[in-house]
């Protein structure tokens, strides 16, 4: 009989960091993201509402589904990004190095081929990363991975929350692990560093402020008043978990994998500014990047190039405009408006000198 402790060995055999069992029920979390939707917060992320019925129920999913096995794997390379010198991008930790996507596929059909061939005929399973219309997060917390922090990310208390996650629907009837304890306590740290309110209240996330969001996600052009708070930030944002004392001992990974892509390492906003698009194409492919394309990415550039100092942001801006994504209408009026903002520091470069991973 296949057991739970087996598949949990089998999982780090095939490069997962962390394994856990839930049951597929619909946990009381679920319905959360109904109320989070009807109040607008997904923004233009309309997969969540036509993946909805899915994301509440996992029979939506997978009929005959009795367990969720929840994977993670650490993606925490030792950081070399600068922080805090005027001048420096800040691309997100995940998306430096290999697509995460392809990484956990990968792994995920080695797990699952294990799991065929030990469970025998009549084996039913769906797995999936975070694409799919799975709320991860929850099923995460359920099989004790970690809890789901004020930041709305999920924190182990052994290794932080640099991790991506990964799920397994299964009619395989698993043993479960026991649900995560929540050991936020009173800190606030996430809270009180994000440059654009876009926590609104504990464990509540507005995602149409993130950063993340901003940079990645939406298609249409960023509010005028968020603008100045992206300065940095060309591709998503890690201030919440930059801040959070979890992460002040971190789990590290030595995985190829993750390992920054010459460029992507302690970039100059200056540098990605003026390389070419094929340059950026080429720099992007098989990275997480492709998520936003070029198009957003130097949408993103355009709107950080108002936090450089002259002569830097006319080089900056002129170089922007001279590419063929320059052309696009979002880019070129985030270059106007660059032109057009008076010379500033950065929106959150105060958080970023209080130091990383919670210390003062």
């Amino acid at each position: 009989m296949l057991t739970s402790a087996a598949i949990k060995e089998q999982a780090r055999e095939c490069g997962f960091d962390l394994c856990g069992i839930a049951r597929a029920e619909r946990h009381p979390k679920l319905a959360r993201l109904g109320d989070w939707l009807d109040q607008g917060r997904a923004g233009d992320m309309r997969y969540l509402h036509e993946s909805r019925d899915e994301r509440l129920d996992p029979a939506e999913v997978l009929r005959s589904a009795r367990s969720i096995i929840s994977l993670g794997v650490v993606y925490n390379a030792q950081d070399t990004q600068r922080r805090g010198d005027r001048g420096d991008a800040e691309i997100a930790r995940y998306a430096r190095g290999e697509d995460y996507h392809d990484v956990l596929r990968a792994r995920l059909r080695a797990l699952l081929e294990w799991i065929a061939a030990e469970a025998g005929p009549g084996l039913e399973a769906f797995s999936c990363v975070d694409n799919g219309p799975i709320q991860e997060r929850v099923f995460a917390e359920q099989a004790g991975l970690g809890w789901i922090g004020k930041n709305t990310c999920v924190i182990n208390p052994a290794i932080g929350s640099w991790f991506v996650l990964a799920e397994i629907l299964t009619n395989l009837d698993l043993e479960p692990d026991a649900p995560a304890v929540d050991q936020c306590g009173t800190c606030t740290r996430c809270l009180d560093a994000c440059p654009t309110g876009a926590l609104t209240a504990a464990y509540e996330l507005d995602a149409t402020r993130c950063l993340s969001y901003l940079t990645i996600e939406t298609r249409a052009p960023v509010d005028a008043a968020l603008r100045p708070q992206i300065s940095a930030q060309v591709y998503g944002c890690d201030i919440c978990q930059d801040v959070c004392p979890w992460n002040r001992r971190a789990a590290v990974s030595d995985d190829p994998a993750w390992h920054p892509r010459a460029g992507l390492d302690g970039p100059r906003l200056l540098d990605l500014c003026t390389m070419s698009d094929d340059a950026w194409r080429a720099l992007i492919k098989g990275s997480a990047m492709r998520r936003a394309g070029l198009k957003r990415i130097r949408r993103s550039l355009a709107y950080a190039s108002a936090s450089l100092d002259e002569p830097e942001r006319t080089v900056a801006i002129a170089a922007l405009s001279a590419h063929p994504s320059g052309e696009d209408p979002d880019v070129a009026e985030g270059l106007s408006w660059a032109g057009n903002q008076e010379i500033r520091t950065r929106g959150h470069e105060e958080t970023r000198r209080r130091g990383k991973n919670g210390s003062v």
